[in-house]
């Protein structure tokens, strides 16, 4: 009989514990699985993903052609929709040509859309997400993109906005744009994957039927605790894309691979 004890790893945003809140606190019937759970940086973890570190692990969509030999991408619990994309943005009255900005990581989905986005950008540093919107407020850089809460809470800052990339992505491609993927561990076996596939479903059921549910849970691990900024990430990124990718969602994953 195959193992159901699981390592997991996913961000600490709200989208995340929000949707895995059931499986983590048990608020669902775990199927016999046995489940441990790390939070990391979206950065950290593509890094992990690279190493095949976990066995089931949130990842950047845009890494997910390079360890498609190591892991299967699972149709629940994307990060994928419309409106939902990572903000470039700079010091409010700059007008210096953006040539050196900060990015949340090499291999996030967010710096892929930079890169195909605006390709006279020089310079793409990589930064935790959460000091990026500090960084260029200080003029440490010429720009920054901000995922996550920090798309939320920008305008609080001496920030404005260059370019929503999501919008950017959706008017050339014209499908949603995925920004985040739940993969799992092809050397698991086919089986253990599908059954967990449904438990991440009923799990994200469970979310949508009880939304308040995972609250304390999903404050226990936010940047920003203010209500409204975590119901807006929330709304946004969890979505049906986050039960089912269906045609339109892998059609969309396959296209940025591209």
């Amino acid at each position: 009989m195959q193992s159901k004890s699981i390592r997991l790893a996913i961000s600490p945003c709200p989208n995340d514990t929000f949707m895995f809140d059931a499986i983590v606190n048990g608020r669902i019937d775990l199927r016999g699985f046995d489940i441990s759970v790390d939070y990391l940086d979206i950065e950290q973890l593509n890094a992990a993903a690279f190493e095949r570190r976990y066995d089931i692990t949130k990842c950047s969509t845009a890494i997910l052609s390079a360890i498609d030999k190591e892991y299967a991408l699972l149709d629940s619990g994307s990060a994928l929709g419309r409106g939902n994309g990572p903000l470039l943005v700079r010091r409010k009255g700059d007008t210096t040509p953006l040539k050196r900005i900060a990015v949340p990581g090499e291999h996030t989905t967010a710096n892929r859309l930079v890169a195909r986005l605006f390709p006279d950008i020089e310079e793409r540093h990589p930064l935790l997400f959460s000091e990026i919107a500090e960084a260029v407020e200080r003029g440490d850089y010429d720009g920054g993109v901000l995922i996550h809460e920090g798309r939320f809470v920008y305008h609080k800052r001496n920030l404005e906005l260059v370019a929503d990339l999501g919008l950017e992505w959706e008017r050339r491609m014209g499908l949603p744009l995925p920004l985040g993927s739940i993969v799992a561990a092809r050397d698991m076996g086919e089986e253990i994957r599908v059954e967990f596939e449904a438990l991440l479903r009923q799990s994200i059921e469970y979310a949508f039927r009880h939304p308040m549910a995972s609250r304390d849970y999903v404050k226990e691990h936010a940047q920003e605790l203010d209500d409204k900024v975590i119901d807006s990430h929330i709304s946004l990124f969890v979505n049906d894309y986050s039960l089912s990718l269906g045609e339109e969602g892998r059609r969309a994953v396959e296209a940025l691979a591209r």
